[in-house]
């Protein structure tokens, strides 16, 4: 027979205590998948480098088609004002050529070609897989779901950080203006993440809302761990 629920454990957890439980999901980020720990520790060939970078520009480019499905799905408009500040990010505004044109240039840097990159011929199917079930998800889920989805960005400067750390010592093949992408992720994750959460404390207030939201950041962990799974099967 299974214990009966206490009252202690259906109360929502307060505002700072959810974060934390958000936070300690960082424990699952791809960052301690063994390819990045590879990466990090200096072992990847330039092959497996190109194949990573190749297969993550797929994640890159549609960034942004997740986030217009976020927006199309969003009555508010003061969250619209915000978020769409995520689709110039990467797409580019102006005289800013943006995240994906920053990739890009981190491929040309590591010897591929644009045409490499952007034909997308060499995207993996588990890595396509992985990545439109998180675009899917946006699109049909209701908008707060998806803005919590994107909370695995609490993780990434971190994992940006120890590129720019272990690049140029371990990869001295990669051209340093290739590395700029990581250097501009670090300050807009940061900037990204405070939105987010901010939606995401206010929106998921009930104890049961609560552990919903837990499910959803391990939705997103399993994708990027998912994505991270099928380029080293790929590039053993």
């Amino acid at each position: 027979m299974n214990a009966p629920v206490t009252m202690k454990e259906t109360m929502p957890w307060s505002r700072e205590e959810f974060e934390a439980q958000l936070r300690a999901k960082g424990k699952n980020y791809h960052i301690n998948h063994s390819f990045n720990v590879r990466m990090n520790e200096g072992t990847l060939t330039p092959d497996q480098i190109r194949g990573w970078v190749i297969n993550r520009f797929y994640y890159q480019v549609m960034i942004p088609v997740k986030d217009a499905a976020i927006l199309s799905n969003c009555p508010d408009r003061e969250v619209r004002r915000k978020w769409i500040e995520r689709i110039h990010d990467h797409d580019g505004y102006g005289d800013k050529p943006g995240g994906i044109e920053a990739w890009t240039r981190l491929g040309e840097a590591t010897g591929l070609s644009r045409e490499d990159l952007w034909s997308l011929k060499k995207v993996q199917p588990g890595v396509r897989f992985a990545v439109d079930a998180y675009v899917n998800f946006a699109r049909s889920k209701p908008w707060q779901e998806a803005v919590c989805s994107s909370l695995t960005e609490m993780f990434a400067p971190k994992i940006h950080k120890d590129r720019l750390a272990n690049w140029p010592t371990h990869y001295p093949w990669v051209k340093e203006e290739g590395l700029a992408y990581f250097r501009s992720r670090v300050i807009l994750a940061e900037r990204d993440v405070e939105h987010g959460l901010q939606v995401t404390l206010d929106y998921f207030t009930t104890r049961e809302q609560q552990e919903r939201a837990l499910e959803i950041l391990q939705f997103k962990l399993d994708v990027l761990w998912q994505i991270s799974d099928a380029i080293e099967k790929a590039y053993p």
